[in-house]
């Protein structure tokens, strides 16, 4: 009896051991390889984050340098594209926006599958992850990886300048007494947070509310981030759409009065996929340093180095969200908007934004 009950036992341990001993076997084959090929190279957006938080820490982690170019997406992916033309393969990780990825990289095969390159247990096992899986949005489901959730506000307000009781609805931005007072990432733009919240209003209540809107009222337009902030802390625009939340938060430490308004009374809250989506180039120069990077990044450690210096919500449930602002958090059964959905991007969302450019540039 009792060796039977031994035999049991290694028949059902063994099993378990050696497939352990596969992704370990699997995982250290893909470091030393990747620590050869001598460094990835990420595309993502011009954050600090990732260039004094994230790179650092990976390359401190695992021995690889993280060569990390920063910019609008949009534009990253159309050099690479010329790059692409010419021959020239320099990309391994995309860190991008959900528009970039449905319409250029994903479309455009520049591609390779992520999901066969995850390894870690932490990053495959669905118990982890807040959707009961790893959540690949591409129509395939293999190659794009959404990694984040997050509640994003409508606007900022100055409170030395507007009184938060002053701003409950959308309606209340049309008052007469805001005419002038408001600053805004360029709405007529093809792409960015101010197009976004332009596009909402146009959904939500239609081309006359965004002529008053954008035309009676008599917004300032910009496309740099860092003029809109300073403007709402001088109090010159103490309304702002789609200003840098980092920024402000480095204006809120000098005591700055600035309220982010997350929910208005005629509109729902917004919901975000943060800063970027995770995909891996085809024909990377370093697919091993790309497999040891994507694996990393969305890995519980990865993310809560990322959500601490730009704090976002993420899909993971083992990240620490003590520290988040509870309210960009997405509620359970609460309902949001949500634009980010492939299908709408592909196919929906262009057609809002040429009406609304039209409708702007029409005055």
């Amino acid at each position: 009896m009792v060796i039977v009950q031994l035999m049991l036992l290694i028949f059902l341990v063994v099993p378990a051991w050696a497939q352990e001993m596969g992704w370990e076997r699997g995982w250290n084959k893909t470091l030393e390889a990747g620590k050869k090929e001598g460094r990835v190279v990420v595309v993502g957006p011009a954050d600090p984050v990732m260039r004094k938080g994230l790179a650092p820490q990976f390359t401190a982690r695992f021995g690889i340098p993280v060569e990390f170019l920063a910019g609008r997406s949009a534009d990253m992916a159309a050099k690479i594209r010329i790059e692409r033309h010419a021959g020239i393969y320099s990309i391994d990780v995309f860190l991008s926006t959900i528009s970039t990825m449905s319409k250029i990289l994903y479309p455009e095969r520049m591609l390779d599958p992520l999901k066969p390159t995850l390894i870690l247990p932490e990053v495959v096992d669905p118990a982890k992850w807040k959707m009961g899986r790893p959540w690949f949005v591409d129509p395939e489901e293999k190659y794009v990886l959404r990694v984040f959730r997050h509640v994003t506000s409508w606007l900022y307000i100055n409170t030395d300048y507007v009184k938060p009781a002053e701003i409950r609805s959308a309606r209340d931005l049309l008052n007469p007494k805001w005419r002038g007072k408001i600053a805004t990432d360029d709405p007529a733009a093809k792409t960015g947070a101010g197009t976004s919240v332009a596009d909402y209003f146009y959904l939500l209540f239609g081309p006359e509310f965004v002529k008053k809107l954008y035309f009676d009222q008599k917004p300032v337009r910009s496309r740099d981030k860092r003029q809109l902030t300073d403007w709402l802390a001088r109090g010159t625009y103490p309304i702002c759409f789609a200003c840098d939340g980092g920024i402000v938060k480095d204006f809120q430490t000098e005591g700055i009065k600035i309220l982010e308004i997350f929910e208005l009374s005629d509109v729902p809250g917004r919901l975000s996929s943060s800063g970027w989506l995770l995909a891996v180039a085809n024909k990377a120069p370093h697919p091993n340093a790309a497999s040891v990077f994507a694996n990393w990044v969305v890995s519980k450690e990865g993310l809560e180095t990322y959500t601490r210096g730009d704090p976002s919500a993420t899909l993971r449930n083992d990240v620490d969200e003590s520290f988040l602002d509870s309210r960009t958090i997405p509620r359970p059964g609460v309902k949001y908007i949500w634009d980010e959905e492939w299908d709408f991007v592909v196919r929906g969302r262009d057609e809002i934004r040429e009406r609304v450019v039209k409708l702007l540039k029409s005055g």
